[in-house]
């Protein structure tokens, strides 16, 4: 996801996608731990994902 893309979402679909990043991440981590998953830069990547999510929503959250 773009950060032009984040930028244009609202303050509950950021809430929204913040909450299935995480969820997706937790999945990740453990299929990771079970076994080796084909992409571990995925787990990175979201991560990443997370935290521009997360960054968007408290700016947001202080323009009010």
């Amino acid at each position: 996801m773009k950060n032009t893309e984040i930028r244009t979402l609202t303050v509950d679909e950021l809430r929204e996608k913040i909450d299935s990043e995480k969820e997706n991440l937790r999945k990740l981590k453990f299929a990771h731990r079970i076994s080796a998953i084909e992409n571990p830069m995925r787990i990175r990547e979201t991560r990443k994902l997370i935290a521009r999510l997360s960054t968007e929503l408290r700016k947001k959250q202080l323009e009010k």
